[in-house]
């Protein structure tokens, strides 16, 4: 979500149905109601939905086209980073019988809310998927699992059971990304391209070392929202021991088999 007008929301879900666009911002919403109930649509997503700030008038009409698709028998997934932190959640409270967010219908100002005033509230439910924890056994056991996932897509000429789950590379993953699903992505797929163009063709941490993690055209990102995430810096592959020497053995007392006589 580059412009977060409600205005350009609402085009965008029209364009996905491949409906026309209609000149104000009312229509809009209405076409955009009428387009997921005649499409019978059950799931609608909307990402970046913290790039938001609400003392903007263009980010509450958004708001309240979010609202007003709460009416209809339709599923809303909205997606964003530090969702409580944003303000988004201003107004809501938590219904202690149910655990949900609740948005009171009075007073939150919006031009588009004729339908929603037969409704007492708009509940929804906040998901949490935090990074993958490295400190207990469940936490490794389940970044395991999503590493295992990973290295049964890679295509890697080179690449062998175990090339991202055994040894030291599931701790250096981890190291690198702190666990975030994003950055652990960015830096597999960018390492497969180096692995692939150094003639490789298998991930080894020494390769992932050289490997920048890149988040892409930044000025797309919105620190303000959460977006860029602090990416760990200069982190060496670990070390490998060195092999230690054997002491030479004592041959004083070996045997050597049989002497020549003095006399021979």
């Amino acid at each position: 979500m580059a412009n977060v007008a409600g205005s350009t929301h609402s085009k965008a879900i029209l364009n996905v149905y491949g409906n026309p666009h209609p000149g104000t911002l009312d229509d809009l919403v209405r076409a955009v109601r009428d387009a997921i109930r005649n499409h019978h649509t059950t799931a609608l997503l909307i990402d970046d939905i913290t790039r938001l700030r609400l003392h903007r008038e263009d980010d509450q009409d958004t708001l309240d086209l979010i609202r007003e698709l709460m009416d209809l028998n339709v599923t809303l997934i909205l997606i964003g980073v530090d969702i409580p932190g944003s303000g988004l959640l201003r107004g809501a409270y938590v219904d202690q019988r149910t655990g949900q967010w609740v948005f009171p219908d009075h007073g939150r100002g919006g031009r588009h809310h004729a339908a929603a005033g037969t409704q007492t509230g708009r509940r929804f439910d906040k998901v949490d998927l935090d990074p993958f924890d490295y400190s207990t056994p469940p936490g490794i056991t389940a970044f395991l699992d999503h590493l295992a996932g990973i290295e049964d897509q890679l295509r890697l000429l080179r690449s062998f059971e175990g090339m991202l789950t055994t040894g030291e590379m599931p701790e250096y993953l981890f190291g690198r990304t702190r666990g975030i699903v994003g950055l652990l992505r960015r830096l597999i797929e960018d390492g497969c391209t180096e692995a692939i163009l150094t003639g490789e063709e298998r991930l080894t941490p020494e390769l992932l070392a050289k490997t920048t993690i890149h988040l892409g055209n930044l000025d797309d990102l919105d620190p303000g929202a959460g977006e860029v995430p602090d990416i760990p810096q200069n982190t060496a592959p670990p070390t490998k021991p060195k092999p230690r020497r054997r002491r030479g053995r004592n041959t004083v007392l070996d045997d050597r088999g049989n002497r020549p006589a003095a006399g021979d």
